[in-house]
């Protein structure tokens, strides 16, 4: 059997995705390999079936106790034996499972880094033949990513006391130029086959929305309200705003669960369940929540609060739409978010570490947070914006996003913009944001006068502008370089290089939001999606929704594990009335038609007879 037949015959797909075959045919040569590849692109199926062709076992090491039990269920209801060694078993269980592996009945085993310290781990991999070490989430090596993970660094130190080296693979979904670079050192990758497949998510659509306090709830509510049955995780930046959240939605009747560290083990457990098995439509939770997880319906994914890095947005609206389906990101924005954001930074530990290295990630996490400003408040494409941040360059815009999809209006602001130089002149870089805005406004308040703003040259000269206006203003000076803001527990304002406004012909243009035009749904057409469904369509779809959820609760797995919607949504489409049929439509491997087809047929079959000659789809 080669590639190609396990993609077909296991997981049910007719062809590789845009650098899966690359990676594979590296690895069955027996070339390390690294892949950088979005969420949703499949990049288990890259290390996933060129174990079925090694011999031996190949180890996947994996951060999360999550993930491993998700990827395990998937691997075992596609008729692949795998197994998961962490601290959810018991020691017997797990010296069961090793020996079943020596003995050839798992071709894949998952394991916590911190698992290749132990004595009885150790004895196993020294006795077993491993093919293929595979380290998914790979970022987490470097400690200059956004979620270092010190027990990662036990990797390369297990890798070399092994008999004979197997291949190494690294995967992973966010990684700048630097963290690539620092995998591959660390690793230690030989000759590597490197993949980036890019970074765009063409099914997801990306919004942001200034919204502050109440404004936030009621814009949560609204949505929810818009999407029924649909399945969201809206990110918080606190504990605190995670239950204030779920209470507010728990009393609307929506069924919502909720995920922090500061709830008991046993209960964020049965509260992720919930909302992995549909029991529960939403998730409100803190960023603890969600890596790993492979739940491919998330139809939508908010962010109450900003987060702390483009790689921590990228990765958490990552988890929707990862069955390629549409799906929409939203960011609520509040100037307060930068402010708790910094209060987090600075709570941050750093246990046994250099002093200079302390300082070098202060700086970065500071760099990051500025860079995640940036995203919410330019007027640019937010594609382009969180693209061109990991190294992609982008021509045009993307139209297939809440920037793209708005009005704007243009206001020459040279003249105002010169006062804002002056006033930055005046202070002589001292003062943050509100001393700069106060006596531009002409502000009559004591701390002014305590500073002797009032004296300034500048101090009025804007009263005519609102404050709103001159925020937009600034926040244009500071991306175009003119003015900088210095980090740090009291940030200040400062001259950055005002060379070109020294020039007549330099004009300051600000765009200032007109109209929202943001549509309910993205603007793609060319994901196939419910969309393309007749209304006789969508009644099949929700039935064929409905039996998978009976047959998911009678197996105790995950309903998107039995077949995801996109898979149902072309069993709508093609209609399949016997064996050939089904296994046409994609996601259907023989060992998932066994155990599932014929109910899904009987199901099709019994809504054709209900309804003949009834138009399901456009594409029919």
């Amino acid at each position: 059997m080669n590639a190609a037949k396990i993609l077909k015959t296991y997981f049910g797909y007719d062809l590789f995705r845009n650098g899966q075959e690359e990676i594979i045919r590296a690895v069955l040569s027996g070339r390390d390999a690294m892949a950088v590849m979005p969420t949703g692109a499949g990049k288990s199926l890259c290390y996933q079936v060129p174990a079925l062709l090694l011999p031996g076992v190949t180890l996947v090491i994996s951060p999360l106790i999550s993930l491993m039990q998700d990827q395990v269920k998937s691997l075992n209801e596609a008729g692949i034996h795998a197994a998961f060694i962490n601290s959810s078993l018991t020691e017997a269980q797990i010296s069961k499972a090793l020996n079943l592996a020596l003995q050839g009945t798992y071709k894949i085993i998952y394991a916590a880094p911190e698992r290749l310290e132990s004595a009885g781990f150790m004895r196993f991999a020294l006795n077993a033949e491993i093919s293929m070490v595979t380290v998914d989430e790979a970022h987490c090596i470097s400690q200059w990513g956004q979620d270092f993970r010190p027990s990662y660094l036990k990797i390369v130190d297990f890798i070399e006391r092994l008999p004979v080296r197997p291949v190494v693979s690294a995967f992973t979904a966010t990684a700048t130029k630097e963290v690539k670079a620092d995998i591959e050192c660390i690793l230690r990758l030989r000759n590597p086959e490197i993949v980036v497949t890019g970074f765009d998510r063409e099914n997801l659509y990306y919004r942001v929305e200034y919204a502050a306090g109440k404004q936030k709830d009621a814009f949560v509510m609204d949505y929810i309200q818009k999407h029924p049955n649909e399945s969201g995780i809206i990110y918080c930046a606190t504990r605190k705003n995670v239950d204030t959240l779920y209470e507010n939605l728990f009393k609307s009747g929506i069924p919502v669960t909720r995920y922090h560290a500061g709830i008991d083990n046993e209960t964020r457990k049965k509260n992720q369940d919930d909302f992995i098995y549909d029991r529960a439509q939403i998730v409100a939770a803190t960023n603890a929540f969600g890596m790993g997880i492979d739940k491919s319906n998330v139809r939508f994914v908010i962010h109450y609060n900003m987060p702390q890095s483009m790689e921590n947005y990228y990765q958490e609206a990552g988890r929707a739409g990862r069955d390629g389906e549409n799906a929409q990101c939203i960011l609520l924005f509040s100037p307060q978010d930068v402010m708790i954001n910094k209060f987090l930074l600075g709570k941050k530990e750093f246990e046994g570490m250099e002093e200079e290295d302390i300082e070098l990630i202060k700086e970065r996490d500071a760099g990051r947070l500025r860079v995640m400003e940036g995203y919410c408040k330019t007027t640019s494409c937010l594609r382009r914006y969180i693209l061109e941040y990991f190294g992609e360059r982008v021509n045009g815009s993307c139209d297939n996003c809440g920037n793209c999809h708005h009005k704007y209006t243009e206001a020459d602001m040279t003249a105002d913009a010169k006062w804002v130089i002056n006033c930055i002149a005046e202070t002589r870089g001292r003062y943050g944001l509100n001393i700069v805005l106060g006596t531009l406004l002409g502000a009559k308040r004591a701390r002014l006068r305590e500073v002797g703003a009032v004296s300034y040259k500048s101090y009025g000269a804007l009263e005519n502008r609102s404050e709103s206006e001159l925020r937009l203003l600034i926040d244009h000076l500071l991306a175009e370089g003119y003015l900088i803001q210095t980090d740090g527990e009291y940030s200040v304002l400062r001259m950055g290089d005002i060379t070109r406004l020294r020039d007549e012909n330099t004009r300051v243009i600000v765009k200032k939001l007109e109209k929202k035009d943001g549509p309910a749904k993205s603007r793609i057409g060319k994901k196939r999606s419910t969309d393309g469904l007749t209304s006789a369509g969508y009644r099949l779809f929700e039935r064929l929704r409905g039996l998978r959820l009976e047959i998911a609760r009678e197996e105790a797995v995950p309903p998107y594990i039995i077949f995801s919607d996109k898979t149902l949504i072309d069993m709508c489409v093609k209609l399949p009335e016997n064996k050939r049929g089904m296994l046409a439509v994609s996601g259907v491997g023989e060992h998932k038609f066994q155990k599932y087809g014929q109910r899904f047929l009987d199901e099709i079959a019994e809504f054709k007879t209900d309804a003949p000659g009834t138009v399901i789809s456009d594409e029919n």
